[in-house]
C-alpha cells in the first residue's frame, strides 16, 4: 500500500509544519550535496538543504535531472524568504517495494490523498497578527526535543487572522505561492480567544 507523504495528525495538539513540492534539486556542488536549489515546476529557485537522514536516499536514487515530489521542511525570516529543508523524497513507482503498477501518476495518487503540488501542513500557536501586511506569525513547537536540537521556531504566513485568535492553537493549510506560503483555510484546535476592547 502507498502511504502518504504527509501523514495524518496522530494528536490533537500535534505541532508541524511540512509540505510537498514536485521539482528538481540541484546541489551547490557534487562534493557536498547537502546544501543547494530545489528547482519547483515553474523553475524557480527554491534555496534548500538535505537533512543528514535524507542525505542516503538523495546519493543513492536521484538523478539530478529529474524531477521528484519533495517532503520539506519550511522555514523563512520574512513572507517572501522560503527556505526549505529536505527531509524526504515521495516516489511511489520507484520507491516503492509493495508498488507493483508503476503506470500510476503519482500527481493522480496524491488526489487520493486529498494533496497536491506545493501544499503545507502548518499546525501550531498563533502568535502575531500583522493587520496592514496581511501575515501572521505561527510558533511550532516539536513534541518531541530530542536533545534539544529541535527547538520551535516562527513561520511567517500570508494569511488574515481575527486578532482575538491569538495564542489559540491552529491547523493551517497553506499552498506555496513562489517563496511565500498562503493560508487557504485554517481551523481552531484549542480556542485561547483574548478579549479585545
Amino acid at each position: 500500500m502507498i502511504k502518504s507523504p504527509i501523514q495524518k495528525v496522530t494528536e490533537n495538539l500535534q505541532n508541524r509544519a511540512i509540505g510537498i513540492i514536485y521539482g528538481s534539486y540541484k546541489p551547490s556542488n557534487t562534493e557536498s550535496l547537502n546544501k543547494g536549489i530545489l528547482k519547483d515546476q515553474n523553475n524557480l529557485p527554491l534555496d534548500a538543504v538535505v537533512l543528514g537522514k535524507t542525505l542516503p536516499l538523495i546519493k543513492k536514487y536521484i538523478d539530478f535531472n529529474k524531477k521528484y515530489f519533495f517532503i520539506v521542511y519550511p522555514r523563512n525570516k520574512n513572507s517572501d524568504s522560503l527556505h526549505l529543508q529536505i527531509a524526504g523524497i515521495w516516489d511511489p513507482n520507484s520507491l516503492n517495494k509493495e508498488q507493483k503498477d508503476h503506470s500510476q501518476n503519482p500527481h493522480e495518487i496524491l488526489k487520493n490523498f486529498d494533496l497536491k503540488d506545493n501544499y503545507f501542513s502548518i499546525r501550531g500557536k498563533l502568535i502575531f497578527v500583522k493587520i496592514p501586511e496581511k501575515e501572521v506569525i505561527i510558533k511550532i513547537t516539536p513534541s518531541k526535543l530530542l536533545n534539544n536540537k529541535n527547538k520551535s521556531f516562527k513561520l511567517i504566513l500570508k494569511a488574515e487572522l481575527p486578532l482575538n485568535l491569538i495564542n489559540s492553537f491552529l491547523s493551517i493549510d497553506a499552498l506555496r505561492e513562489g517563496n511565500a506560503l498562503r493560508m487557504e483555510n485554517f481551523e481552531v484546535i484549542e480556542n485561547k480567544s483574548i478579549i479585545i476592547d
